[in-house]
């Protein structure tokens, strides 16, 4: 950062389609099957040798001469090995400070096929045309990709502004690739906008304390009471989905055990997978949009400390101690898994910052129980989901439950009670005890 020209570096990330060939689609997936083998023949290299001989040089000792005694491991480039194998030491630097599990085998079918480019200058990105521009791939060639953003490529590409690499992944609608961006930009003004509130919820995605409520239009609940785990989907793609899952159990139930699985099951799967992944995009999409418009409005943002894996675990105990009400917790942690809270205050957090606004989180305790206009918590005035009425017989106020809980929020923040991350974790800062929030 250039403080004195007022001048910030800024690093993201931006994901394109890329159009391929069915030649050049296999021999992507060689690439993404060699990196996954190389990771593994890694993890055994690691849990065999001793930890005095754990080192990086050693282990790009190991990698070259995988590489020249497997044949298929020739698919990869020599730079995208290498990019395996910084990812595997960082994943177990990542574990040792506490910020991950540590790594361990990648399976087939459940690991996403990614392969790294970790070199800029190899991209050789053009644009072609208003829609479409090419990058090359090594190993693969010049390949299409749509173009939705602008690029620094070509003359604004420079030493500040530039891409620094990309990442090929593959999800259920085929390849995209991700290029990392650094770009230099002007440090933003202070955004001079209002303070806003946010509670996250299933029935109301994001609710405002001002009351201009983020709604998707999308029914968490189905009219028998079950929840909807495609909520982005149309009714025919929900038929399709439905169709597809009951003949993939029905082919399953037909394998024998240790039997092979049948390309006919496999590819019932891609099909279902295609269908997940475009519910995701569509999903993505809208937090996108909603998050932009919320740090453009908004100079000062309040959510919750949420603790979502706390959140979403099963309801259904031990043999010894059996839970209760197993299935509706199941479809509730479905609804909180598909709204993707943590993905939305990731999303606030950089976009509040690009915008010269700020990002403050307060605790999640009795945010939802708490009245927001007597500041007490009286047994009984949440009678429903969606509903909040106070049984304190000097308040009586009543309205949506979701509003209730983002005007506490902000009320929380303007008194002082924050989160400030210290030493690794998350402390409480006490400016002052709760008092009523009777001043919106």
């Amino acid at each position: 950062m250039n403080s004195e020209l007022g001048l910030i570096k800024r690093q993201f990330g931006h994901r394109a389609r890329l159009a391929l060939s069915p030649a050049e689609i296999r021999a992507m997936d060689d690439q993404a099957h060699a990196a996954r083998t190389m990771w593994n023949c890694l993890h055994a290299w690691w849990q065999m040798m001793p930890k005095s001989k754990r080192s990086l040089a050693a282990a790009d000792q190991a990698i070259r001469q995988a590489r020249g005694d497997i044949d298929f491991l020739a698919a990869l480039p020599a730079q995208a090995a290498q990019a395996v194998l910084k990812t595997y030491f960082q994943a177990w630097k990542n574990c040792w400070d506490g910020r991950a599990d540590e790594p361990g085998f990648k399976a087939r079918f459940r690991s996403v096929m990614s392969v790294d480019i970790p070199q800029g200058r190899d991209l050789q990105i053009k644009r072609v045309h208003r829609r479409w521009g090419v990058v090359n791939i090594p190993k693969i060639g010049r390949v299409r990709f749509r173009w939705s953003k602008d690029l620094p490529v070509g003359k604004k590409a420079n030493s500040d502004n530039r891409i620094t690499g990309a990442r090929l992944v593959k999800d259920g609608l085929g390849w995209h690739i991700a290029f990392r961006v650094q770009t230099l930009e002007r440090v933003p003004e202070p955004h001079q906008g209002p303070e806003v509130g946010i509670d996250a919820g299933v029935n109301l995605p994001l609710a405002l304390s001002d009351g201009n409520h983020q709604d998707h239009g999308r029914a968490p609940r189905l009219p028998n009471g079950d929840s909807d785990r495609d909520k982005w989907l149309n009714a025919e793609e929900k038929a399709k989905l439905l169709r597809l899952e009951r003949q993939a159990a029905h082919r399953k139930s037909l394998r024998k055990p240790k039997e092979k699985t049948s390309r006919r099951l496999h590819r019932t799967y891609d099909q279902i997978r295609a269908l997940r992944a475009k519910a995701t995009r569509r999903s993505i999409d809208w937090q996108h949009k909603t998050t932009t418009a919320l740090a453009r409005q908004y100079g000062t943002v309040v959510v919750e400390q949420l603790n979502i894996t706390n959140m979403v675990k099963s309801a259904r105990g031990t043999i010894e101690e059996p839970g209760r009400n197993v299935k509706q917790k199941s479809g509730l942690n479905r609804s909180i898994s598909q709204e993707a809270w943590g993905r939305t205050v990731t999303m606030l957090a950089y976009k509040t910052a690009r915008y010269g606004g700020t990002l403050h989180k307060v605790p999640a305790p009795h945010t939802s129980q708490r009245c927001s206009a007597c500041g007490f918590v009286t047994p009984g005035s949440r009678e429903d989901q969606a509903t909040f009425a106070c049984k304190n017989p000097d308040c009586g106020w009543s309205g949506n439950a979701d509003w209730n809980a983002a005007r506490n929020v902000l009320h929380l923040y303007r008194i002082g009670l924050v989160e400030v991350p210290a030493a690794g974790r998350a402390v409480v800062r006490r400016a002052c005890r709760v008092k009523p929030a009777t001043a919106r």
